[in-house]
Parts: C-alpha cells; sequence; structure tokens
C-alpha cells in the first residue's frame, strides 16, 4: 500500500499560503529582488536589532547578524530582546526572535568583535553594510576600512538618537556616493538611549537599505 504524503504545512497552512500570505501588502514587485538580497548588519543593539526585525518582516532573504556581546538587563529599554534572554549571545537571542517573525529568511551568525582585520572577511559577501554599533570609535573603524576595501558597497549608519529630543531631527544624509547616515547627528549617547528615538533611527536606516535594495539611490 502506498504511503500518502503531506504538503508541509505551517501553523496549519501550506508553506506557500503562510509565504504569499506574508508577502500580500509589500509593495509591488519587491518581493523577489528583497528575497534576492543579503545585508551585513554589524551589531546587534539598539539599531540593530530593530532593523533587523524591519528586514525580516519585509523578506529580506538573508541577513548576517554580527556581535560578540550578551544580552544584558540594561539592553532591555530599547534592544528587542526578552527578559527570559538575558545572558544568551545576541546574535543567537536575535535569530531565535527573527526566526519566529519571518521562518524563509536565511539567518547568519557570527559572535565576534569587528576589527580592521576581519572586515574584508566578515563583509565581501554583503549586497549592503548596515553599521549599527553605539560606540563611536567602532563606527569610525568600520566607516574607514569599508571605504577602503569596499568603496563599491553601500554602507548605511546610524549616529544622533540619544535622548527624548524631537523626533523631527532625525533625517537620513547622503554625504558621497554609497554612503547613508541616519540620525540627528548630533546627540551623544551619554545622555542615555531609549526604544522610542532609537526606533526612529533604526527605521531610517532600514528604510534606506529596503530602497537601495530596490534600486532606489537618492534620498
Amino acid at each position: 500500500m502506498s504511503e500518502t504524503i503531506s504538503a508541509p504545512t505551517l501553523q496549519g497552512l501550506p508553506l506557500s499560503d503562510v509565504y504569499h500570505g506574508m508577502k500580500a501588502r509589500n509593495v509591488k514587485d519587491s518581493t523577489e529582488r528583497l528575497t534576492a538580497a543579503h545585508v551585513v548588519i554589524a551589531g546587534c543593539g539598539g539599531l540593530g536589532t530593530n532593523i533587523a526585525i524591519a528586514l525580516t518582516r519585509i523578506g529580506v532573504g538573508h541577513l548576517t547578524l554580527i556581535d560578540f556581546d550578551s544580552v544584558e538587563l540594561s539592553n532591555l529599554n530599547r534592544q528587542q530582546f526578552k527578559l527570559s534572554q538575558v545572558g544568551m549571545p545576541k546574535v543567537v537571542a536575535m535569530k531565535q526572535n527573527l526566526q519566529e517573525f519571518n521562518p524563509f529568511v536565511t539567518i547568519d551568525t557570527v559572535q565576534t568583535e569587528v576589527t580592521r582585520d576581519n572586515i574584508p572577511d566578515l563583509f565581501k559577501d554583503a549586497d549592503i553594510i548596515c553599521e549599527a554599533f553605539d560606540n563611536p570609535a567602532a563606527k569610525a573603524l568600520l566607516l574607514d576600512t569599508v571605504s577602503d576595501v569596499f568603496p563599491d558597497k553601500p554602507l548605511v549608519m546610524g549616529t544622533g538618537m540619544a535622548g527624548v529630543h524631537s523626533a523631527n531631527t532625525v533625517t537620513t544624509k547622503h554625504p558621497r556616493p554609497n554612503l547613508y547616515i541616519a540620525g540627528d547627528g548630533e546627540s551623544k549617547g551619554a545622555e542615555g538611549l531609549m526604544a522610542p528615538r532609537v526606533m526612529v533611527a533604526a527605521g531610517h536606516e532600514a528604510n534606506m537599505i529596503t530602497q537601495l535594495i530596490l534600486g532606489i539611490h537618492d534620498l
């Protein structure tokens, strides 16, 4: 007697129905380009976790998350982790969360500190590089090295999203070819970082990355 093989399901629905249902409200003709894209996100903090969620939800096909740190209680006021994940490596916890949002995205994780020496290897396969550090020195290091090693790869960065200042001062700038910077450019992390303003800046970065994937290079 032949055995009937059932089609795979997710949440009781056929996989194809889930996949296409999740794309139903995306911008027309965006799915294929989003699915083909590989974005490497350097940093899984307030910026990186919010950016990763936005890109995962719209179906960017391949994300690589890079961070050396573990989840701490102080992260929870702005970073997209759960209390139950305190103590876990950030990249592991974030992958766990992202897979619940969209199981059709490939998510690679690298638990390491970004250095001048490993940048060529870490970012060689990226279509777009996303900077999401909270350390100014790390931001400068990535900018300088990527500009030298990968001058033709788009780099999307964030700077200035601290405090409770007006969200209207957070903008995206295009200071030179292949470089996009989101934030107010002024507020410093020393005054405190909280979810609302960090999420605004992260939204700017995620939106710029989406535009670049879809072939929109000018602001």
